[in-house]
C-alpha cells in the first residue's frame, strides 16, 4: 500500500455506528504505530464449518481494532486448507509483503487461521525472529517476537497440526466401521440412491425404482442374450429413459463398468479389503458371475509377438481412423487373417472386413503400376528385381517393355508371397500417395 489507512478508513462499515449512523471514534493511532494486514481465512473441512464464516472474522478484529486502537492497512482472506506448507497463496503473499516491509503486524481471529503446519509456522516465526514481523494479534491474545510468545504461539499452532493429524486417523476409523456396518462411505452407484435426510451415522443406502429395473436389464443381456458393451449402449440410449444423476446419456466406458462392479450383486471392495453389502442387491451373485465369466478374454500376448504386414500402412476410407488386423482360426483349423476398421474416430463404421489375400492383390495392382525404375531406386530390392527382369527376358519373346512388365508382376507376387515383412512394407512405400481401405478396395489419395 502506497498510502496509510487507519482501520477507520479501511473497516468503517463494520465497526458499531452511534446513533446518528456515524461509527464509533476510535483511540488516536500512535504515529509509531505498527501497520496491520488483517488475515482471514476458512476452510472447507469438517471441523472447521462451526467456526466463525470469513465476514464474522473480519467484523470481529474489526471491532478488535477499534478497541486497540490498530492501524489496519489492508484486509486478506481466502478458503484454503492450511494443513500443507505454502498452498494458500495469499498467505504467501502476505508473508512477502511482511518481508518487504509493507505490514509490521497481522490480525487474525485465532493462531490456527494461520497455520495448522510445520512449514508455514516456521516461516512466521522466522520473520519474527528476523524482526519483520512486530506482532501477531488474535482474539484475546498478542504474540511478539519474545522467547515465551512465540513458543506459546508455536504451540497453539502445533495443537492444531495435532487435531489435523488426529482427524485423518479418526476418519479413517469411521470409514472402516462404515464398511463394517455393510456401507461404502462414498456416493452408491447409478441405481441407488443416498439417504441425506438421517442422522450421522444411521444413513442408509436404497435402491432407486426408475433405474435399478434398466441396471438388472442390462446385466441379463449380457449374461443371457450374449450382447456386446456397444450394444448394451445403443439399447440404453435409444430404448430407456437411463440418464446419469446429472442427466447425461450413458457412455460404452460407464456400461462396462455397471457390469464390472459387483456393488449390484451386494459386496463391494474398500481399501483393497472386500465386505458384504448391508443394502438390496439388485442383482443375484450368480447373474453378476455369469456377466463376468461372458467378458473374459484370453490374456494378450506380449507385445511384438504378433505383427501383421500391413497395419499401420492404410487408413478407413469411411472415417479416417487407422487399418487393424486379427487371425481367425477355423473350425477346420484353417487360419485366416481380416483387415478392418478400428472404429477409433467413428464407432459405427460401416467398413466391412478385408481377408489379407485381397489386400495383397490389391497392393499388388498398385505397384504393377509403378514404374520398374522407381521400385528398383526405392529399396534395397534391386539387384533382386534385376535378377527377375533378365531371367524374364530370356523367356520372353515379347517386346522390351512387355519383358520388364512380366518381371516386376512375377517379382512382387514372389515378394508378396515368399518375402520378409520389411520387404513388402519396402515395396509399398514406393506408391506415392496414402493408402485407403474402402470397402475390398485399395485407393490412392
Amino acid at each position: 500500500m502506497n498510502q496509510e489507512v487507519s482501520y477507520t478508513d479501511t473497516l468503517s462499515h463494520l465497526l458499531p455506528k452511534e446513533q446518528d449512523g456515524r461509527p464509533v471514534q476510535a483511540p488516536e493511532v500512535a504515529k509509531t504505530a505498527v501497520k496491520y494486514c488483517l488475515y482471514a481465512r476458512k476452510s472447507s473441512e469438517d471441523d472447521e464449518r462451526q467456526a466463525l464464516s470469513i465476514d464474522s472474522q473480519i467484523k470481529e478484529m474489526a471491532i478488535q481494532a477499534q478497541n486497540e486502537g490498530l492501524l489496519v492497512t489492508d484486509i486478506r482472506k481466502e478458503s484454503h486448507s492450511a494443513k500443507a506448507t505454502g498452498m494458500r497463496p495469499v498467505l504467501n503473499q502476505l508473508i512477502t509483503d511482511v518481508r518487504s516491509g509493507m505490514f509490521g503486524g497481522i490480525l487474525s481471529w485465532a493462531p490456527d487461521r494461520l497455520s495448522r503446519n510445520a512449514g508455514d509456522l516456521g516461516t512466521i516465526v522466522d520473520l519474527m525472529d528476523n524482526g519483520y514481523l512486530r506482532e501477531i494479534r488474535t482474539h484475546g491474545q498478542i504474540f511478539t517476537n519474545s522467547p515465551n510468545d512465540k513458543f506459546l504461539l508455536m504451540i497453539l499452532c502445533s495443537q492444531a497440526k495435532l487435531e489435523n493429524d488426529n482427524r485423518g486417523i479418526n476418519v479413517k476409523r469411521g470409514q472402516r466401521t462404515k464398511c463394517e456396518l455393510g456401507f461404502r462411505p462414498n456416493f452408491a452407484p447409478l441405481g441407488y440412491l443416498n439417504d441425506y435426510y438421517s442422522g450421522k451415522g444411521m444413513k442408509k443406502v436404497f435402491v432407486d425404482k426408475e433405474r435399478a429395473p434398466i441396471i438388472k436389464q442390462i446385466f441379463e443381456k449380457s449374461a443371457y442374450e450374449g450382447l456386446s458393451g456397444r450394444t448394451i449402449c445403443d439399447w440404453v440410449q435409444n430404448e430407456t429413459n437411463l440418464r446419469t444423476r446429472n442427466g447425461k446419456v450413458l457412455t460404452v466406458s460407464m456400461i462396462y463398468k455397471i457390469l464390472n462392479n459387483p456393488y449390484y450383486a451386494g459386496l463391494f471392495t474398500y481399501a483393497n479389503k472386500w465386505y458384504k453389502g448391508s443394502y438390496e442387491p439388485i442383482i443375484s451373485r450368480e447373474l453378476f458371475d455369469a456377466v463376468q465369466k461372458k467378458m473374459e478374454v484370453a490374456p494378450k500376448s506380449k507385445p511384438g509377438t504378433r505383427v501383421f504386414d500391413f497395419t499401420k500402412m492404410l487408413k478407413c476410407n469411411h472415417c479416417g481412423s487407422g487399418i487393424t488386423a486379427q487371425e481367425k482360426v477355423k473350425n477346420s483349423g484353417a487360419r485366416y487373417i481380416y483387415y478392418h476398421c478400428t472404429k477409433a474416430r467413428d464407432p459405427k463404421c460401416t467398413q466391412v472386413y478385408v481377408r489379407e489375400e485381397i489386400i495383397k492383390d490389391e497392393l499388388i495392382g498398385l505397384l504393377e503400376q509403378t514404374p520398374i525404375d522407381i521400385i528398383k531406386a526405392g529399396t534395397s530390392l534391386g539387384e533382386k528385381l534385376e535378377i527377375f527382369r533378365q531371367f524374364s527376358a530370356l523367356q520372353s519373346d515379347n517386346s522390351e517393355s512387355n519383358s520388364d512388365q512380366l518381371a516386376l508382376s512375377k517379382f512382387l507376387g514372389h515378394i508378396f508371397k515368399e518375402g520378409s515383412r520389411k520387404e513388402k512394407r519396402d515395396l509399398i512405400t514406393c506408391i506415392k500417395g496414402q493408402l485407403y481401405l474402402n470397402e475390398r478396395q485399395i485407393i490412392v489419395k
